[in-house]
């Protein structure tokens, strides 16, 4: 069979090159690289319905034309891409989301689309645990207090100032119990914390070592850390908001690695400054339309990273390496594993 792989800006065709090795012994593999400087205005139904895409439908169109299978991380996967490959029979989209595809026009074509979910996911976790320390020990305000012009080595006693805690003894309050957060709670056991989770669409009472909740009420009582791990959806939209805030333990830290829509930017500004919660760790937030950095750094127990979750090279080839094992069992004629439109194209 013939592959086009098609490297982006954040996943480099290198990367596919790796983890498409193995497959180059049994098929024809053509990297290309997108061109991102072209600039790109969508004008059909088709091209509105993706997002977050990288180079133009127009460059993957004149490529795809004798595929059989195309390969992509964030180039655009429009009807007219999939309409020039006339011998395509799968997409794979190396990201645990496929917005850059138009699964709907695929499903018409009864083309399945497979996916690499949860390949970030011990990356989001590890900053997730790296964000918890970094509050509790009161990191960011001692690196403030440097920044501003702050002595050291002064004293043996200079740490007085910033007394933190240590994670063992406290509750994390888990957001939503899926790829990442499951990653979160061993690592978070692993340093002697209790873990909570609430987690609407799963019903067990305790998963190893987890106890589930019944309520979001039921876990800011109770958690001194609460870190969000769920979808971006119109119901989740500002999930977490004063009510919320107001609802959390005295002195306890919020973190949010999953979705910047999940929060209401201007209630966590007031928690912040009520002295309410002793802190705030975000890798995602809405954009600054003032311009300058982002408000909520005011704040000196504020964390702010530019969504770097995912962004790390084992990610990237992970990612990689999942749709070249799906693409190594459509070879073989065995079932694939993440199908994301399954039910439309019944397979």
């Amino acid at each position: 069979m013939k592959i086009v792989a098609v490297g982006d800006s954040f996943v480099h065709v290198e990367v596919f090159r790796q983890g498409f090795a193995d497959l180059e012994h049994a098929h024809e593999v053509q990297y290309m690289q997108l061109d991102e400087s072209k600039a790109f205005r969508p004008t059909t139904d088709s091209e509105r319905s993706i997002r977050e895409f990288l180079g133009t439908p127009s460059q993957l169109a004149d490529r795809v034309g004798d595929a059989d299978i195309l390969a992509v991380h964030g180039a655009p996967v429009t009807d007219e891409v999939l309409g020039a490959g006339s011998r395509l029979k799968l997409v794979c989209c190396a990201r645990g989301g496929p917005v850059n595809v138009d699964v709907k026009a695929a499903s018409a074509r009864r083309l399945p689309v497979v996916n690499s979910p949860g390949k970030n996911a011990d990356a989001v976790a590890d900053q997730t645990i790296a964000f918890m320390v970094m509050l509790a020990r009161g990191f960011p305000r001692a690196q403030r207090f440097l920044l501003e012009g702050g002595r050291l080595g002064e004293s043996a006693y200079e740490g007085a100032r910033f007394l933190g805690h240590e994670l063992g003894s406290h509750v994390l309050g888990l957001v939503g119990y899926g790829n990442v957060g499951r990653r979160v709670a061993r690592r978070a056991i692993a340093f002697g914390m209790t873990v909570v989770a609430y987690d609407p669409f799963l019903q067990a009472d305790d998963l190893g070592g987890v106890l589930l909740l019944p309520s979001l009420a039921a876990l800011l009582e109770v958690a001194d850390f609460v870190s969000l791990h769920v979808r971006a959806s119109a119901d989740t939209e500002n999930l977490f908001g004063r009510s919320e805030f107001a609802a959390m333990r005295p002195g306890s830290y919020f973190i949010n690695t999953a979705r910047e829509t999940l929060v209401d930017e201007a209630a966590l500004d007031s928690a912040l400054a009520s002295g309410n919660l002793a802190g705030a760790a975000l890798d995602v937030v809405r954009p600054n339309s003032a311009g300058g950095p982002h408000p909520l750094l005011k704040h000196a127990n504020v964390v702010i990273t530019p969504h770097i979750g995912g962004a790390t090279h084992e990610t990237l080839l992970r990612g990689v390496t999942m749709i070249a094992a799906e693409i190594k069992r459509f070879a073989a004629g065995e079932p694939l594993q993440a199908v994301v439109n399954r039910t439309a194209i019944q397979v």
